[in-house]
Protein backbone atom coordinates (compact mmCIF):
# COMPACT_ATOMS: atom_id res chain seq x y z
CA UNK A 1 0.00 0.00 0.00
CA UNK A 2 1.36 3.73 -0.79
CA UNK A 3 2.16 6.05 1.86
CA UNK A 4 0.52 9.60 1.27
CA UNK A 5 2.49 12.12 1.85
CA UNK A 6 1.87 15.12 3.73
CA UNK A 7 1.96 18.59 2.84
CA UNK A 8 3.40 21.15 4.00
CA UNK A 9 1.72 24.40 5.33
CA UNK A 10 3.09 27.26 3.77
CA UNK A 11 3.20 30.42 6.07
CA UNK A 12 0.68 32.74 5.14
CA UNK A 13 3.53 36.08 5.22
CA UNK A 14 0.44 38.09 4.11
CA UNK A 15 -1.92 37.42 7.58
CA UNK A 16 1.23 36.89 9.55
CA UNK A 17 2.95 40.38 8.99
CA UNK A 18 -1.14 41.73 9.72
CA UNK A 19 -1.20 39.66 13.34
CA UNK A 20 2.30 41.62 13.67
CA UNK A 21 1.08 44.57 13.19
CA UNK A 22 -1.86 44.17 15.14
CA UNK A 23 -0.14 42.97 17.97
CA UNK A 24 2.27 45.52 17.92
CA UNK A 25 -0.63 48.19 17.46
CA UNK A 26 -1.65 46.73 21.03
CA UNK A 27 1.33 46.93 22.34
CA UNK A 28 1.89 50.44 22.02
CA UNK A 29 -1.72 51.29 22.81
CA UNK A 30 -1.15 49.34 26.29
CA UNK A 31 2.01 51.12 26.24
CA UNK A 32 0.63 54.67 26.19
CA UNK A 33 -1.90 54.20 28.48
CA UNK A 34 0.04 52.84 31.35
CA UNK A 35 2.46 55.95 30.62
CA UNK A 36 0.29 59.05 29.89
CA UNK A 37 0.18 61.48 32.17
CA UNK A 38 -2.20 63.99 32.73
CA UNK A 39 -1.42 67.59 31.19
CA UNK A 40 -4.42 69.66 30.98
CA UNK A 41 -6.67 69.65 33.77
CA UNK A 42 -9.98 71.84 33.27
CA UNK A 43 -12.31 72.60 36.19
CA UNK A 44 -16.11 73.82 35.26
CA UNK A 45 -19.09 75.18 37.22
CA UNK A 46 -17.61 76.04 39.88
CA UNK A 47 -17.57 79.21 41.95
CA UNK A 48 -17.05 79.01 45.56
CA UNK A 49 -13.78 77.16 45.36
CA UNK A 50 -10.76 77.78 43.21
CA UNK A 51 -10.14 75.28 40.39
CA UNK A 52 -6.18 75.00 42.58
CA UNK A 53 -8.45 74.03 45.50
CA UNK A 54 -10.22 71.48 43.77
CA UNK A 55 -7.07 70.53 41.53
CA UNK A 56 -5.46 69.65 45.37
CA UNK A 57 -8.57 68.18 46.49
CA UNK A 58 -8.73 65.92 43.61
CA UNK A 59 -4.95 64.80 43.88
CA UNK A 60 -3.99 66.03 40.33
CA UNK A 61 -1.53 68.80 41.44
CA UNK A 62 1.93 66.95 40.35
CA UNK A 63 -0.19 65.63 36.94
CA UNK A 64 0.28 62.13 37.71
CA UNK A 65 -0.12 59.25 34.98
CA UNK A 66 -3.74 59.39 33.85
CA UNK A 67 -4.07 55.48 34.73
CA UNK A 68 -3.29 55.57 38.19
CA UNK A 69 -6.12 58.35 38.91
CA UNK A 70 -9.19 56.58 37.67
CA UNK A 71 -12.42 58.90 36.80
CA UNK A 72 -14.48 57.05 38.89
CA UNK A 73 -11.76 57.48 42.01
CA UNK A 74 -11.54 61.28 41.40
CA UNK A 75 -14.86 61.72 41.93
CA UNK A 76 -15.02 59.84 44.97
CA UNK A 77 -12.06 62.34 46.07
CA UNK A 78 -13.52 65.50 45.71
CA UNK A 79 -16.78 63.94 47.26
CA UNK A 80 -15.66 63.75 49.99
CA UNK A 81 -15.51 67.23 50.95
CA UNK A 82 -18.07 68.63 52.52
CA UNK A 83 -18.36 71.50 50.23
CA UNK A 84 -18.68 69.36 47.11
CA UNK A 85 -21.70 67.65 46.68
CA UNK A 86 -21.13 65.68 43.14
CA UNK A 87 -18.22 65.76 40.87
CA UNK A 88 -18.30 64.11 37.47
CA UNK A 89 -14.78 63.54 35.76
CA UNK A 90 -14.17 62.58 31.81
CA UNK A 91 -11.40 62.42 29.98
CA UNK A 92 -10.38 63.09 26.90
CA UNK A 93 -7.26 63.56 24.15
CA UNK A 94 -6.12 60.07 24.80
CA UNK A 95 -6.84 60.09 28.64
CA UNK A 96 -4.32 63.67 28.80
CA UNK A 97 -6.88 65.88 29.44
CA UNK A 98 -9.05 65.88 32.39
CA UNK A 99 -12.47 67.90 32.85
CA UNK A 100 -13.72 68.35 36.48
CA UNK A 101 -17.53 69.15 36.91
CA UNK A 102 -18.60 69.99 40.37
CA UNK A 103 -21.79 70.76 41.99
CA UNK A 104 -20.89 73.01 45.11
CA UNK A 105 -21.98 72.96 48.48
CA UNK A 106 -21.41 76.59 49.21
CA UNK A 107 -22.10 78.63 52.25
CA UNK A 108 -25.85 80.16 52.11
CA UNK A 109 -25.95 82.28 55.07
CA UNK A 110 -24.91 82.14 58.97
CA UNK A 111 -27.51 81.45 61.57
CA UNK A 112 -26.79 83.68 64.52
CA UNK A 113 -28.94 81.62 66.93
CA UNK A 114 -26.66 78.64 66.47
CA UNK A 115 -23.93 80.28 65.50
CA UNK A 116 -23.40 77.78 62.34
CA UNK A 117 -23.25 78.43 58.76
CA UNK A 118 -25.77 77.02 56.59
CA UNK A 119 -24.89 75.28 53.57
CA UNK A 120 -26.41 74.72 50.29
CA UNK A 121 -27.64 70.81 51.16
CA UNK A 122 -28.95 72.27 54.70
CA UNK A 123 -26.10 70.90 57.18
CA UNK A 124 -24.11 73.21 59.54
CA UNK A 125 -20.67 73.84 60.01
CA UNK A 126 -18.45 75.88 61.99
CA UNK A 127 -16.53 77.76 59.50
CA UNK A 128 -17.71 81.19 58.57
CA UNK A 129 -17.54 82.98 55.31
CA UNK A 130 -18.60 86.04 54.32
CA UNK A 131 -22.32 85.52 53.96
CA UNK A 132 -25.70 86.83 55.15
CA UNK A 133 -26.27 86.19 58.70
CA UNK A 134 -29.64 85.71 59.86
CA UNK A 135 -30.19 87.09 63.66
CA UNK A 136 -33.20 85.53 65.36
CA UNK A 137 -34.73 82.37 65.17
CA UNK A 138 -36.94 81.19 62.47
CA UNK A 139 -39.83 78.25 63.63
CA UNK A 140 -39.23 75.30 62.31
CA UNK A 141 -42.67 75.04 60.03
CA UNK A 142 -41.12 78.17 58.14
CA UNK A 143 -37.03 77.09 58.13
CA UNK A 144 -37.21 74.34 55.42
CA UNK A 145 -38.93 76.45 53.04
CA UNK A 146 -36.62 79.51 53.90
CA UNK A 147 -33.80 77.43 53.38
CA UNK A 148 -35.06 76.12 49.94
CA UNK A 149 -35.64 79.45 48.58
CA UNK A 150 -32.49 80.65 50.02
CA UNK A 151 -30.78 78.07 47.45
CA UNK A 152 -32.18 79.17 44.83
CA UNK A 153 -31.41 83.10 45.19
CA UNK A 154 -28.97 84.39 42.45
CA UNK A 155 -25.22 84.08 44.19
CA UNK A 156 -24.78 87.82 42.98
CA UNK A 157 -27.91 89.12 45.26
CA UNK A 158 -26.69 86.71 48.12
CA UNK A 159 -23.76 88.62 48.21
CA UNK A 160 -25.54 91.52 48.52
CA UNK A 161 -27.67 90.62 51.44
CA UNK A 162 -26.14 91.59 55.14
CA UNK A 163 -29.01 90.58 57.37
CA UNK A 164 -31.75 88.25 57.32
CA UNK A 165 -34.46 88.64 60.16
CA UNK A 166 -37.73 87.04 60.56
CA UNK A 167 -40.67 89.65 60.46
CA UNK A 168 -43.69 87.85 60.57
CA UNK A 169 -46.91 90.29 60.75
CA UNK A 170 -50.73 89.90 61.32
CA UNK A 171 -51.22 89.32 57.46
CA UNK A 172 -48.29 87.03 56.73
CA UNK A 173 -46.09 84.37 59.38
CA UNK A 174 -43.91 83.94 56.85
CA UNK A 175 -42.25 87.65 55.92
CA UNK A 176 -38.87 88.57 56.20
CA UNK A 177 -36.80 91.81 56.74
CA UNK A 178 -33.29 91.94 54.65
CA UNK A 179 -30.70 94.56 54.69
CA UNK A 180 -28.89 94.84 51.46
CA UNK A 181 -25.14 96.17 52.06
CA UNK A 182 -26.08 98.93 49.66
CA UNK A 183 -28.01 100.35 52.44
CA UNK A 184 -31.85 99.53 51.00
CA UNK A 185 -34.26 97.69 53.00
CA UNK A 186 -36.83 94.71 51.43
CA UNK A 187 -39.46 92.94 52.62
CA UNK A 188 -40.30 89.09 51.43
CA UNK A 189 -42.14 86.56 52.19
CA UNK A 190 -42.19 82.88 51.00
CA UNK A 191 -44.26 83.06 48.11
CA UNK A 192 -42.23 85.85 46.74
CA UNK A 193 -39.05 85.50 47.87
CA UNK A 194 -37.21 84.68 44.63
CA UNK A 195 -38.31 88.41 43.58
CA UNK A 196 -35.04 89.35 45.21
CA UNK A 197 -33.20 87.81 42.05
CA UNK A 198 -34.45 91.10 39.63
CA UNK A 199 -33.32 93.23 42.92
CA UNK A 200 -30.49 95.05 40.52
CA UNK A 201 -32.74 95.74 37.55
CA UNK A 202 -35.87 96.65 40.30
CA UNK A 203 -33.01 99.51 41.90
CA UNK A 204 -31.97 100.95 38.50
CA UNK A 205 -35.05 101.48 37.66
CA UNK A 206 -35.58 104.19 40.34
CA UNK A 207 -32.05 105.68 39.65
CA UNK A 208 -30.22 103.51 42.43
CA UNK A 209 -32.22 105.57 45.11
CA UNK A 210 -32.17 104.32 48.73
CA UNK A 211 -34.88 102.93 50.44
CA UNK A 212 -37.32 100.23 51.28
CA UNK A 213 -38.41 97.93 48.72
CA UNK A 214 -41.70 95.85 49.30
CA UNK A 215 -41.72 92.62 47.78
CA UNK A 216 -43.80 91.14 50.38
CA UNK A 217 -46.65 92.50 48.33
CA UNK A 218 -46.02 93.57 44.73
CA UNK A 219 -42.82 95.61 44.12
CA UNK A 220 -43.28 99.45 45.61
CA UNK A 221 -39.81 101.03 46.60
CA UNK A 222 -40.27 103.70 49.26
CA UNK A 223 -37.17 106.85 48.94
CA UNK A 224 -35.92 107.49 51.81
CA UNK A 225 -36.01 111.09 52.20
Amino acid sequence: MAKTKKKKRKLNKKRFFIFLLIFLILVLFIYKIFNTNIKNIYVLDNEFLTDQEIIDLAKLKDYPKSINNLSYTIEKRLEKNKYIISAKVKKRNFISKVYIYVKENYPLFYYQVDNKTILYNGKPTTDKFSVPTVINQIPNTVYDEFLEKMSKVDKTILDRMSEIKYSPNEVDIERFFVLMNDGNYVYLTLNKFLSINKYLDIIESFDNKKGILYLDSGEYFDVFD
